[in-house]
């Protein structure tokens, strides 16, 4: 069975507990618990880390896809853009908040020019639009980024794409 990694950098591991007014009150792994068996979650602190889990995951047969947030490291590392840029699987680029409509040193993503696609603001349900599109061949980069809808049902989700509850 394919699965996704959901990999989230510095601060991620906060999430629920910093600034909730921002990011809200719920965790990633809670928020996403649904799904939790077609994911691997990863976090770190360390850019270097999160660089290997980037490797790791292309090398990785039973990845199809990355959902990353990259926290401040989005605005900053031209070395996880290069990463992104390396691997051969899709990556969705996910942003909690509205980072064009915060501080002006957020309002740029380098990461973004190598990405398949990027969800900004719609809180935590930006994870489960990136997993939907991951799952759907979305940025397939043999097919092309903004690939077609696969007709593969065999995640058992919803008519939106998500997994159902049994």
């Amino acid at each position: 069975m394919s699965k996704i990694l959901i990999l989230n950098g510095p601060n991620l591991n906060l999430q629920g507990k910093r600034e909730p007014e921002i990011y809200g009150r719920e965790t990633i792994e809670g928020y996403l618990q649904n799904e939790a068996d077609l994911l691997i979650f990863q976090q770190s602190n360390i850019e270097g880390e999160l660089i290997n889990f980037l490797h790791a995951a292309d090398e990785n047969p039973e990845i199809s896809g990355v959902v990353f947030n990259a926290g401040g490291y989005s605005h900053t590392s031209i070395a996880l853009a290069d990463a992104v840029k390396a691997i051969s699987k899709p990556v969705v680029l996910v942003h909690i908040s509205n980072i064009y409509a915060r501080e002006i040193e957020r309002r740029t993503d380098l990461l973004s020019a190598y990405a398949a696609g990027q969800i900004v603001g719609l809180g935590l349900m930006g994870y489960k639009l990136a997993i939907r599109a991951i799952f759907s061949g979305f940025g397939d980069r043999g097919s092309g980024f903004g690939g077609q809808e696969t007709g593969d049902d065999s995640h058992q989700t919803s008519d939106h794409g998500l997994r159902t509850t049994d």
